[in-house]
Formats: structure tokens, sequence, C-alpha cells
């Protein structure tokens, strides 16, 4: 579970990004607000699950770049088709079992309704609906976030190379932020 203090780790990231945002006119990134607590009552009464509602009670949406976006609830709700087997694919996609959350150079991530954690196809490059299983990325999304997707991780999971690198604002916005190095 995310937690909602204001002082947390996600909080601290999240609140460092955002300053350093305002100070660089020059990148392109974009956070979403903070989910109001009447809504995310409802999306949880409405079925989406906790995990996902805490995060966006902290960052509702974060597009990283064009390699790497997290939903807000809105934007959510309308991929969850993500979920919905499909012929042919051998993935577990199941709407009573995953939830999508994001993208990931196109591919879908998913939060698990069960255990709440981060999951995506293993190769995340090319067709992600011929790949034959899913992969846990991390034990929750605010985990996810922390430790993969505001740090020098990002590089790794979003597949940015040295030569597109230069091209990602994203880890200029993580050095800004002093999160990286």
């Amino acid at each position: 579970m995310t937690s909602t203090n204001p002082v947390s780790p996600l909080h601290r990231t999240v609140d460092a990004l955002r300053l350093a945002l305002v100070g660089s006119p020059d990148l392109f990134c974009f956070f979403g607000g903070t989910l109001e607590e009447g809504t995310a009552i409802t999306a949880e009464a409405d079925g989406v699950p906790r995990g996902f509602v805490d995060f966006c009670r902290v960052l509702d949406g974060v597009s990283c770049s064009t390699s790497l976006q997290l939903f807000g609830l809105e934007q959510a709700q309308n991929h969850q088709s993500f979920c919905q087997p499909v012929v042919g694919s051998l993935l577990p996609l199941s709407p009573e079992k995953l939830y999508c959350i994001g993208m990931i150079n196109d591919t879908p991530v998913y939060l698990d309704r069960a255990d709440g954690g981060v999951l995506a196809t293993p190769e995340r490059q090319g067709e992600w609906a011929e790949a034959d299983s899913l992969e846990q990325l991390a034990d929750g999304l605010e985990a996810f976030f922390l430790e993969q997707v505001a740090t020098s991780e990002y590089v790794l999971l979003a597949r940015i190379d040295d030569e597109m690198s230069k091209f990602d604002d994203w880890p200029k916005l993580l050095r800004r932020a002093g999160l990286t190095g």
C-alpha cells in the first residue's frame, strides 16, 4: 500500500521532481496532480486496485518520456482493454486479475490485483501480445516508481541506449532533482 504520509519517500521524491521540473522549462515531462479523496473513494468502490488509487493520491499520472508512462486514474480507466485475453496469445490476461497502469515502450504495465505486484512482459520490445508470460518488476507501484522509475535504473527499464539517452528528458530531470548522479 502506498503511504499517504506527506513525508513519505514517495512524497519527497515526487516533490523533488516537481520542483526540478518547474525550474526546467527545457524538459518535456508531464506530472499529473493528486487524486481528490472523493474520487479516490469512488474509484476504489468501482474496483480500481487500492495500490493504484493510493499512488494516484500522490501522483495521478506521469509521462516520463515517450518510453515510459504511468497512467493517472482517468487514463488508466481508458486502457483496461489491455487486460482482456488476446486471441492466440499465451499471456495470462484477465481483467479480474490485472489492472493496466501504464506503458513501457508501447507495452502494457500491469498491477496484479491479488498481491499488488507490478508486471510486464519480459521482452518489452516488439509485439507484447506475442510474449508467453509476465514478469514481476516490483512488489508494488510505490516500490516500482522509487526503485526503478525515479532512479538511474530507468534507463535499463525503458531500454534506452547511449545514443537515445541524450534525447530522453527523464534522466535529465532525475539529475536536476538530485535523484541520480
